[in-house]
């Protein structure tokens, strides 16, 4: 009888599935196609659920999962660590796969995970690292559901585009992180917002729940409830998290109310995931079919006005691309020196630190002269390239000026091109744009390069034989002393240019994002309002076919529900 039921839904599914295709391919509905894209890979499968642990950088949700499956698999830092989506599930016995960007994938001993997701190990994700899958017997319980660590949101160190963001069309069901220590932010509120339109499922988690009061925790939960009825009109479960105290009860309770319902009513909840994915889908194609119906019912030349009229000049991809292109190349012309600016008050500190910290070194070092310089120049490796390190994790924060501008700058040239589009469409046709969102991903640089060059402009240290260090060597010494600040302002100024290219590169990204975005919407409508004369039956069939389609499903997966 299962069997029966799943096939019979796989078929209603299919059956749906084929008509939204269909009409988002017939009409040119380009913004629809990632959300068909993953649909297509769930229909007709019995594939895993994807419980995805979502949220901002530091939100603990590495630290979670490791807690919740008793045991060190994820790599946790202090800086941002996960650089690619990694995915948990029920093995029989531990093992860790590794699939890269070019299709292949490789087993790897679980101890050499971090050298795969960190970036520490993986700076940038040079690895070219798309997934790793590791299967877990401590996930036993679990059976058809598979946890799903991500980069963190938040963070503006992101590695490529296909990392989080784009994923989220792909969630099963949802576990937003937000740390006791942090405030629910905007992008929380846009992240939730989002995954409303991928998954039905969607839970809070307060991580760090350990850094409050019993009487703090009570107060947050109220006010993150009450935000979010007044943000998204809905309610939504929020638990508390901590690995330091309380950490069985807060498992047992996410255990007994979420996780193993999750996985005893696996093909209900299946079920009820792609419903709501294909009802995101079914509304707006209604709703650029409405778009399309109200031009198609015009006559050519008064279409031909109409398009005019809603493609007006101030929507105009030329000159709208062209505007992105002069936001962003003005504000990475500051970017170096905004970072410089904040840099500069370092160096004579950090020059004065070295020096300081080689005084209490050279008494102990040994050797001669061709010891001695090798002796320093691997000490300056090791302690300029940690300093660069340093300066990049705590100083990082006053790099973004450009970035946050431009930023601000686009989404304000993209709400406007949207205001304009939607106004004009409104006005013209009668019709509501459905709100749309968009996100930027950005990457961090890899670890600073250290720039060692040459502590003598002769090599002195080839002719050690010589000079007799007894004599000499507090003169080597001062050399040694005197060539710390220009090894500082050297390695200072790669730090800088390694930071420019990264911000720079990003803001390059989210103006091609933006354009892409800009591009595809245009191209949508002017689709829709460049249909062929007498087509209003055709889409007015088309409305109702999709219609009837979808009210067919909704009817047959209520009468499919089970108590």
């Amino acid at each position: 009888m299962a069997s029966q039921t799943r096939s019979g839904f796989q078929d209603s599914a299919s059956l749906l599935f084929a008509t939204l295709q269909d009409t988002c391919r017939r009409y040119r509905m380009a913004s629809l196609y990632r959300q068909l894209e993953v649909c297509e890979g769930l229909v007709g499968k019995s594939p895993l659920i994807d419980v995805a642990i979502l949220g901002q950088f530091k939100a603990g949700k590495s630290s979670f999962l490791n807690s919740f499956i008793r045991g060190d698999l994820l790599p946790v830092g202090v800086i941002p660590v996960t650089t690619a989506i990694t995915r948990l599930q029920y093995g029989p016995r531990a093992r860790a796969v590794v699939t890269f960007l070019d299709a292949t994938s490789s087993e790897v001993p679980l101890e050499a995970i971090a050298d795969y997701t960190s970036e520490a190990r993986n700076p940038g994700n040079e690895r070219n690292v798309e997934l790793v899958d590791l299967e877990v017997p401590a996930l036993e319980p679990y059976k058809g559901l598979r946890f799903v660590d991500t980069p963190g949101l938040g963070s503006v160190f992101k590695y490529h585009m296909e990392t989080s963001e784009h994923w989220l069309p792909e969630v099963g069901a949802a576990i937003l992180a937000v740390s006791s220590d942090r405030p629910l932010s905007e992008h929380d509120l846009f992240l939730i917002r989002e995954l409303m339109n991928h998954t039905p499922r969607i839970v809070l988690m307060l991580t760090k729940a350990d850094l409050l009061s019993v009487e703090q925790q009570e107060e947050v939960v109220r006010f993150f409830r009450t935000t979010l009825a007044r943000e998204t009109d809905r309610d939504f479960p929020i638990y508390l998290y901590s690995r330091k105290i309380d950490t069985d009860r807060y498992r047992k309770t996410l255990d007994e109310e979420l996780f193993r319902k999750l996985s005893a009513n696996r093909d209900r909840e299946f079920r009820r995931i792609l419903r709501h994915k294909f009802h995101s889908i079914g509304q707006s194609c209604l709703a650029y079919l409405d778009v399309a119906l109200k031009a198609s019912q015009r006559a050519d030349k008064e279409r031909r006005e109409i398009r005019e009229l809603i493609l007006s000049e101030q929507l105009n991809y030329a000159s709208l691309y062209e505007e992105l292109i002069v936001i962003t190349r003005e504000n990475a012309g500051q970017t170096r020196t905004v970072i410089e600016r904040h840099l500069q008050p370092l160096l004579h500190p950090l020059a004065k630190k070295l020096a300081d910290s080689l005084a209490d070194e050279l008494p102990n070092w040994k050797g001669n002269l061709w010891k001695l310089t090798r002796r320093f120049e691997e000490w300056m490796r090791e302690g300029v390239s940690a300093e660069m390190d340093g300066i990049s994790r705590t100083e990082q924060k006053h790099f973004f000026g450009t970035l946050k501008k431009t930023h601000a700058s686009l989404e304000r040239a993209l709400e406007a091109f949207r205001a304009v589009l939607g106004r004009n469409v409104e006005t013209v046709l009668g019709v509501t744009l459905a709100e749309t969102e968009w996100t930027i991903e950005v990457a961090e640089p890899g670890r600073t390069d250290f720039e060692m060059g040459r502590v003598f402009d002769f090599h002195f240290d080839l002719l050690w034989f010589l000079f007799p260090m007894l004599i000499f060597r507090p003169l080597f010494e001062r050399h040694f002393r005197n060539h710390i600040p220009r090894l500082v302002e050297i390695n200072m100024s790669r730090l800088t240019t390694q930071w420019e290219s990264c911000i720079n590169k990003a803001m390059e990204d989210m103006r091609k994002q933006a354009a892409r975005y800009i591009r595809d919407e245009l191209a949508t409508i002017e689709s829709l309002l460049e249909g062929e004369r007498g087509r209003s039956e055709e889409i007015r069939r088309t409305i109702d076919t999709l219609t009837a389609k979808m009210n067919e499903w909704n009817e047959l997966q209520e009468e499919r529900k089970t108590p």
